[in-house]
Formats: structure tokens, sequence, C-alpha cells
């Protein structure tokens, strides 16, 4: 098999379909190496990405990967002869090698391992123990798809939270109702397994070539509803609308878990406890009970660097300009995305983050009378506005005191403090960021109407962050127009606050997996500090699924 890379497509040859990608491509392939069209058995997309350098020659460019008729003598005849052409450094002959699920090591327990949380990690982690027989025992506190789904709508109608059951929490996590952006900085032979999975769960087939793949929160229910079904068909037991609220150690080991749950018949709150030696936690960054929990047992925990701020909104086709100049609006580029980061002194940064083209910006609260904004986008990208975080970075040492937790009561402070400045109900502290940078309060908007489904109330974020998160954004949106010109557009929104970007805790853990300090509790995925988005977290999922069928406890 021969990797082909640089095969450049000029929009002129393309409508906007997966068809005309496809054949403009393998048209390109052949042009190339001088190939006959029967020559060319397969030719398979591996990376599809917009080059926008030149505003005046947008193009797409692909990786491919393809088999000639003749095999692997005319691969290396074709190789060859590639070295007297230009094209020579564009081809690699690679071996498809596959990651494959972690399979059956260790000694095999009599006690099912207990996976606390549905979001990406604890799904793939549970998905990965279920395929090797262990039959995990997945627990999540909030709603499936469906339920949740309508929890979030009444809560954005009404204002009415259900704590349990939300963007936060539930069935695939915060990353299900955050556009399912799949992008990731980190590089695993696991994250085209984990792609692989998400199509046949229903995903489109391009998060396996895109660049900056995406599934959209229109898809996303449906795909971990899929992913939840093979864990159950594979002999693992998923338990919904259910809470850990206590763990049991014996000699600094995991004995049992106790699980508390409503009986709808009852009305009442019933409890069971589970015997368990093994016990993943991947319950997210917003599970702050599960925090409290872990320091009450004396759990191993050490504060990390994190990042707060505001969702930036501007109109989608203001990006799209800046992005992509004439070529803005060809439906083969779709909606533009962007991703920013500036350094200031002493030592601040200020960075974009879960950037949603043609998206929305989300109520994200699980707590009462706490305001918190996320982003999401559609498969689609269609809406009016793009969204982004504009954060920058708490650092452990901005932190009073010595409590682990310290970070977490920042967020809770600054939530509570951008509820009462929306006046209650959950509506959301705005300020125009012309406003902004000139340090006056907003009264009222300009042409980018705000999407945050509860309202805002125009006015001044500065009272809702620390000032060394607001001066740092205020110093960070003028050097960031430098590289995309709309950026500090007076008219821009700025929606008040964004906390949950990542947790401002670790669970420490050692090589095997396990809690420095706990034997059989296995910390994963974002809320143990160890990943930073989807891929990465579902990566530590499976990652720690191998640690659990290695242990020896």
């Amino acid at each position: 098999m021969i990797e082909v890379r640089g095969v450049n497509i000029p929009l002129s040859r393309l409508d906007g379909s997966d068809a005309s990608e496809e054949r403009a491509v393998r048209q390109a392939v052949q042009r190339m190496l001088r190939l006959a069209p029967n020559d060319l058995v397969s030719c398979e997309l591996r990376k599809r990405s917009v080059d926008a350098r030149k505003k005046t020659d947008v193009h797409l460019t692909f990786v491919v990967r393809i088999m000639l008729r003749g095999g692997a003598n005319a691969e290396r005849s074709l190789l060859k002869k590639a070295r007297t052409w230009r094209v020579s450094k564009q081809l690699q002959q690679v071996d498809d090698k596959r990651a494959t699920w972690p399979g059956v090591a260790g000694l095999p327990s009599d006690v099912r391992p207990v996976v606390v949380g549905a979001g990406c990690a604890g799904l793939f982690c549970a998905l990965a123990l279920a395929k090797a027989g262990r039959s995990p025992i997945l627990v999540e506190r909030g709603d499936g798809s469906r339920k949740r789904t309508q929890a979030i709508e009444h809560f954005n109608k009404t204002g009415v939270l259900d704590p349990e059951s939300n963007i936060q929490f539930g069935l695939g996590g915060a990353g299900t109702f955050s556009d399912g952006k799949l992008s990731t900085g980190t590089k695993s032979p696991l994250h085209r397994l984990i792609l692989e999975t998400l199509v046949e769960a229903g995903a489109s087939p391009r998060i396996l070539w895109d660049a900056k793949p995406h599934v959209g929160s229109d898809i996303l229910p449906a795909v971990v509803e899929h992913v939840l079904k093979q864990i159950e068909d594979l002999g693992g037991e998923v338990r919904l609308r259910t809470r850990m609220s206590g763990f049991e150690l014996v000699g600094g080991q995991v004995r049992s878990v106790t699980l508390e749950s409503l009986d709808v018949g009852t009305g009442m709150l019933r409890q069971e406890r589970l015997s368990a030696n093994q016990l993943v936690l991947a319950s997210g960054h917003s599970a702050r009970d599960v925090y409290q929990l872990l320091r009450e047992h004396g759990v191993p925990m050490e504060r990390k660097t994190f990042a707060m701020g505001v969702r930036i909104e501007h109109l989608q086709q203001s990006i799209d300009r800046a992005q992509y100049g004439p070529a803005a609006g060809h439906p083969a580029l779709g909606a533009a995305p962007y991703k920013l980061a500036v350094h200031l002194s002493p030592g601040r940064s200020a960075f974009s983050f879960c950037m949603c083209p043609g998206g929305y910006v989300v109520a994200a609260a699980s707590e009462p009378e706490g305001v918190v904004t996320n982003g999401m986008s559609l498969s689609d990208r269609a809406g009016t506005n793009a969204n982004a975080g504009l954060l920058a970075n708490v650092f452990p040492h901005d932190l009073p005191g010595d409590d682990v937790l310290a970070g977490v009561e920042l967020q809770r402070s600054c939530e509570q403090a951008a509820y009462a400045a929306g006046g209650g109900g959950f509506v959301a502290p705005a300020q125009l960021v012309g406003d902004f940078l000139q340090q006056v309060p907003s009264s009222a908007g300009g042409k980018v109407i705000p999407t945050y489904p509860r309202g805002v109330a125009w006015g001044s974020i500065d009272g809702c962050l620390p000032s060394y998160i607001t001066d740092t954004l205020r110093g960070a949106i003028p050097l960031m127009e430098r590289r995309l010109y709309c950026f500090d557009a007076a008219d821009a929104v700025l929606t008040g606050v964004e906390t949950r970007s990542s947790s401002p805790v670790r669970v420490t853990r050692g090589q095997d997996g396990q809690s420095v300090g706990v034997r059989g509790l296995f910390p994963c995925g974002e809320g143990g500090g160890y990943a930073g988005g989807i891929m990465s977290a579902a990566t530590d999922g499976i990652r720690c699924a191998q640690w659990v069928m290695e242990a020896q406890l």
C-alpha cells in the first residue's frame, strides 16, 4: 500500500459533495502517478484539509492510500520510478496496521469492574471491558439520550434545572452537546479505532479523513445510544439515573461501591451496595460531589492549571470572509473554523477553545444559581453565528490557601456571580466586545444576536471573573485580531461565564493507572485530569480498561 500526500484539488472541480471529492482525488492521483484508470484498485481518503494560506488560491489537500492492480511488485516499480519525479517525496510505502481492542490480560476476576460515568471516557472503557468479556457495570447519574434531551429543552424554555440530567450529566457526557469535535493534539494508534467505532454507531464516514472532524450535537445522541447497546449486547450492565454516593476502602483497597437511584414507584431514594475491587472513575470535570467524596476518603489529588473566560460570538459570514477571502461560501468549504492563541506578559496567555462554526451558545449549568456557558454546532453547521470559548489560564499559584479544591470553589463563585449579574433565572450576562475593550457596560446589542437560550442581560462581565482573567482577555483580543481581522468587531458578543473547559483537579495515578494512594481505583478521562476532549478521553478510557485487566487485585 502506498500513501500519497499533497493531492491538491482546486475548488472549481468540486460541488460540495463527497462523490465529487472522491472522483477528483482519484483523477488527480492518476495524473500525478501516470496511472491508467484500471491500474488503481483502491484509493482510500486518509486526510482532508483546507489550505487557505493564500486567499486567492484556497483549495483542498488530501492524503490518500492506494493499492495497485499489480500488487506489491507494481508498488515497488512505482516507487522506483518516482525517484526521478518531482512527486517522489509525496510517496511512502506503508503497512495498514490497525489498533485493536485490548485483549484479556491477567487473571479474570469474579467481581465485575464498575465504571462511573458514561461520557466518552467511561463509554469506551466499558466497551473495551465488555469486548474482553469482563461484563462491566456502567453507572451514569443522568438520563439516556431521549430523556436527557427533553430535560435540556425544558431547562432552556423554563429555567427549571435538573441537576442530574443536563448539558454536563447524562449519557455521552458534556461532549454530546458541544458539537462532537474530534480534533486532538495527541497522537495514538487508538484514534482510528475510536473513529471507526463512532462511524459504525452512526457518525458520518467523513470523520475518518477530515482534518477537523466533528459529528454534530444532533447526531451524537443516537451514536452514544448505539455504543451503549453494544456494551449491553456484550454482557455489560448499564444503570442510568444512578449516582455513586460512596465507596468503601479496606486496607487501602476498594472493596465496595454505594449506588443511589430514585425509585420511580415510591419516589424514594434507593441505595445499593455493590462488591467491587476495581472502580473506574470517569465521572467528568463537573462531578464536584465526586471530588468531595475523594477528599473525604483521603484519595491523593493535586491542583492543576485550568482555564476560564467567556463565549465570544461573531457572524459566521465574517469568519468565513476572514478565513477564506473570495472563496467564502463555496459549498466544499462549509463554515470556517478558527483556532487562536496569544501570549502576554507576565506569563499569561489567552486562547480560543471548542470553536463552533455555525453554532450556538448553550446553557450548561449543573448547579442551582450558577450560570455556565458552552458551545455546540449541529452536523450541518448552518447557524448564523460562530462562537468559541475565549479563555485565559488559571494557575495553581493564583488560588488562595492550600485546599486542593480551591479551583472548584473559584469556578463556583464565578458561576454564581454570573447568575447574579444576569438577574436570575439562568439569564447570562453579556457585553459587546467594543464596550469590553473600552471598559464600559453595554446597554444593547448590535448585528450579532446572542444565541444563549435563556437570554442575556446587557452589562459588564468584569465582575464575574477574576481581574487577571478579564485583563488578559482585554489584552489578547487586539492581538488575536491581527490573525483574524474581524475578531475585535465592536458588535461581537461576549457571554459569561465559561468555567468548565477542563478540570481544576488531577486525581494522581501511577504507571499502572491506579490511584497512587488507593488500589483498585482508576482515575480516568477529563474528570481525573488526564484528557482534554472527546478523542483523548476515549483513548484514556481504553487505556484504563487495559490497566483494569492487567491489575492483580
